[in-house]
């Protein structure tokens, strides 16, 4: 099934994708609390500002391709949408994990996709993470792709090519630049990132759980 999303497409899958496993209780997502899982600040990069219209427009063309759509209701209450990942690629739960994060947060290493796809799946060891990887590589249709190493790291990036191929990107050498991290200091700051990045989730929730709390008294 070849396909070719937009940044706005993909953010709005990966969304989708994320509230669906670590908030199942608030999903599937009305349009707001969509927009407002799209615009969050903290597990995005980038992080975008993405409108009502903008959103719909998104929805629009993952349900031209069988990704994503709204939930039929009988009831005449405010439409939610759902995505429609696991019908059309059959992933397991650490296929599904990894992709979000690939949507959400852009190119990867092993190492940083282990962190941060533990609330959606722990993975017990870098080998199952890389595991997960190939296979999402060696598909009839490649759904991941490897990127060339950056200079001071010790791990080769991860992406998605739900957008179409990777650009290959490699940071310029400057020997009057600072120097590259080490990989001891790469190694600590990543853990600290995902620390952070694991308690801003976890706010993120809280508030999206509150929001939808205080609408049941509205």
């Amino acid at each position: 099934m070849a396909m070719l999303l937009t940044a706005k497409e993909v953010r709005v899958l990966g969304a989708l994708v994320e509230k669906d496993i670590t908030t199942p209780e608030y999903y599937p997502l009305s349009l707001n609390a969509l927009v407002n899982a799209c615009n969050q600040k903290n597990n995005r990069d980038p992080v975008m500002t993405l409108d009502d219209n903008a959103v719909r427009d998104a929805l629009s063309g993952l349900q031209e391709q069988r990704l994503a759509g709204p939930v039929s209701r009988a009831d005449g209450r405010v439409t939610k949408y759902e995505h429609r990942l696991q019908e059309v690629f059959n992933f397991t739960r650490g296929e599904i994990a990894v992709m979000c994060v690939l949507m959400l947060r852009g190119p990867q290493t092993p190492g940083e996709l282990r962190g941060r796809t533990e609330r959606m799946h722990p993975f017990e060891g870098l080998d199952q993470v890389q595991g997960t990887l190939h296979r999402l590589m060696e598909r009839e249709l490649p759904l991941v792709s490897v990127l060339s190493r950056q200079p001071g790291t010790k791990e080769s990036r991860y992406g998605h090519l739900l957008s179409g191929d990777i650009e290959t990107w490699t940071a310029p050498v400057n020997p009057d630049s600072e120097r590259a991290l080490r990989p001891s200091d790469a190694e600590r700051i990543s853990h600290l990132e995902r620390e952070v990045a694991d308690l801003q989730s976890r706010v993120a929730d809280l508030q999206l759980q509150f929001v939808q709390f205080r609408k049941q008294f509205d």
